[in-house]
Formats: C-alpha cells, sequence, structure tokens
C-alpha cells in the first residue's frame, strides 16, 4: 500500500505534522500481536498508539525517528517503543523500489504486561523495561540476531507456544545489558495533543463502534473538512480511503469472532457492520484470501490437531513412566 508521500521525503516532512493515531487491533481471542510488513506500507509513517510495540527491522538501512531521536538502523535494529511514543522507520531506498518484509513487530497493552509481571514473580523486570521503553530501547545487533528466529516463528505460532516465545522474546530484552535509551531524559508524549488532529479524532470515533453506518459526509463534518478536503487527507493520514480502511478494520473484527464464538455467519457478518451477507463474504475472500466458513474452518481444524498432539505427548509420556 503507498505511503504517505509527503511523510517520507526527509526527517523534517516526517514529523511535521504531528504523528498519526495507529488503531492496533490486538486480537481479543489473544494477549498480543504479532505481524510483519514490507515497504513502502501505510503504517510507515510518524505515528504514535497507546501500545507498547517490539520492532525488528529485517531488511534496508535509513532513519529512525523515536520521539526526538533521530538516528541510523540496519538490518537487526531491535528498538522496544512504549506508549504513546512518535516513532518511524524511513528506509534508503531507489523510488519505485518495494521491500516484502521490512520488519517483524509485535505489539501488547501495558495492561498485559504488568498483568505479567504481578502473575510471575520471574518476570518482575518487565516494570523496569517497560519505564524505560517510555523513551524507546534501542537493544544490541545481538540481540537482534537473537529476537529474529524467534518473532518469526510467533507469526505462525498458536496455543500456549505462542506465550513460550514470548517469554524467550522478553528474556533477550532483559538479558542485553547494551540497550540504550533513544529519546531525550525529558521528553514527554502528549497523547491529548495529538489527538486533538481532526483525523485522529475521527479514527478513535470509527474504531468506537465498527457496527454504526459510517457515512463520509458525516465524517467529514465531525473533523471539519468538506467532503473532498477529507477524502484526500484520510488517503494521506491512513494509506488508504475511507471504505477501504472501515472494511479492514470490520474484516479483522469478523476474524475475531468467527474464532472466538460460536455465532452464525450471517450473526457476524451484520454485528461487524456489513448489511449483507454478499458484500460480507466478497470483501472477507479479497482480504483473507477464502470465505469466513473455510477461514473458522481451517482455524478450528488447527486448534483441534493441536489439543490431540498434547493430549497423545501426554499419554507417551506416562507411557514411559
Amino acid at each position: 500500500m503507498p505511503d504517505c508521500p509527503n511523510r517520507q521525503s526527509s526527517g523534517r516532512d516526517a514529523r511535521s505534522a504531528g504523528p498519526d493515531l495507529e488503531l492496533v487491533d490486538v486480537p481479543r481471542g489473544g494477549s498480543f500481536k504479532v505481524w510483519s510488513h514490507g515497504y513502502p506500507f501505510r503504517t510507515v509513517r510518524w505515528h504514535f498508539h497507546p501500545e507498547y510495540e517490539i520492532h525488528l527491522i529485517t531488511e534496508t538501512t535509513g532513519r529512525a525517528f523515536v520521539g526526538d531521536h533521530i538516528g541510523t538502523f540496519a538490518p537487526g535494529n531491535l528498538v522496544l517503543v512504549g506508549p504513546n511514543l512518535p516513532h518511524n522507520w524511513i528506509s534508503d531506498i531507489p523510488p519505485g523500489t518495494e521491500i516484502a518484509t521490512r520488519c517483524l513487530v509485535l505489539q501488547f497493552t501495558g495492561t498485559f504486561a504488568t498483568g505479567l509481571a504481578s502473575l510471575f514473580p520471574e518476570l518482575v523486570f518487565l516494570d523496569g523495561l517497560l519505564a524505560a521503553a517510555r523513551r524507546g530501547l534501542e537493544f544490541t545487533p545481538k540481540a537482534g540476531v537473537a529476537a529474529r528466529p524467534i518473532m518469526q516463528e510467533l507469526l505462525a505460532a498458536s496455543g500456549t507456544r505462542r506465550l513460550e516465545l514470548l517469554f524467550a522474546l522478553l528474556g533477550v530484552l532483559q538479558a542485553d545489558r547494551g540497550r540504550r535509551p533513544l529519546a531525550s531524559i525529558g521528553y514527554r508524549p502528549n497523547s491529548s495533543e495529538y489527538m486533538e488532529h481532526p483525523l485522529n479524532h475521527v479514527l478513535a470515533h470509527i474504531s468506537r463502534d465498527l457496527s454504526h453506518d459510517f457515512r463520509e459526509s458525516d465524517l467529514a463534518a465531525l473533523s471539519g473538512y468538506s467532503v473532498s478536503a477529507f477524502s484526500r487527507a484520510f488517503q494521506r493520514h491512513t494509506g488508504m480511503n475511507f471504505v477501504s480502511y472501515v472494511n479492514r478494520l470490520r474484516i479483522g473484527r469478523a476474524c475475531e469472532l468467527l474464532l472466538g464464538s460460536r455465532r452464525r455467519i450471517t450473526d457476524i457478518c451484520f454485528e461487524v457492520g456489513f448489511s449483507n451477507l454478499s458484500n460480507f463474504n466478497r470483501q472477507f475472500l479479497a482480504q483473507k484470501s477464502m470465505p469466513p466458513s473455510t477461514f473458522r474452518t481451517l482455524y478450528l481444524g488447527q486448534a483441534t490437531a493441536e489439543v490431540n498432539d498434547d493430549a497423545s505427548t501426554r499419554e507417551n509420556k506416562q507411557r514411559i513412566h
């Protein structure tokens, strides 16, 4: 997806208009989100979000912007970004070049992280790590090398294996004594000020109730733009048009409901805001390359196989003993 051109040309341009809000869709059936993306990509812009983020560069070199820090990056660059801390990584590549996978990303809420620290005494180090992350923490290249296979496996992992890998990744961060803060000690992100941007206000409004029948003219009025100006600004701000953006959020929510409930597909269709089943199926197929029924069947089949494997392992251990 195309990046916002005026956000990529230089460090000054990357931060001149204030950071954009990124809506992080942590799955309701999971504790954290793991994903990867290429370059250019819609999230490659000066942006912020309330969640913590572990960000690992796998390809390209370029300039990194974290808070008031400006530096360089290369493959293996591993950074932990704190809540609402603006950040961006801009790759130095020729115009028109596309990179299939530029980075690996893991995102989680502060509530989840502090809950881990309170439940497991072995993770008490998280309190200090999370506090330091509010300035952004850059880890050594050695830690980046160790983190890469863990994060790559996390992309497809499920069940308890996800938690095993998460703990292993946190162990890599904790063991790295060469980590360093990035933003200056006096830097404080101001999320309430960022949210004053009219389009950030609109994005938050959309995320609160995806079942609402959103009309571009209503959201334009909410932002104070004319409809044509809103359309152009929304494309620059999110990297996609208004309809595509809302459909992406709705399909993401539908996936959560398909995996985490027994509700009928028709009911899910209407709950996430689609007015008819045919459009829902068409949008789902376009985004997930399969219909919703197949998506649910494949996931449940995989989950059942995992449970059976665990049961078989326990049975074999009992026989051995």
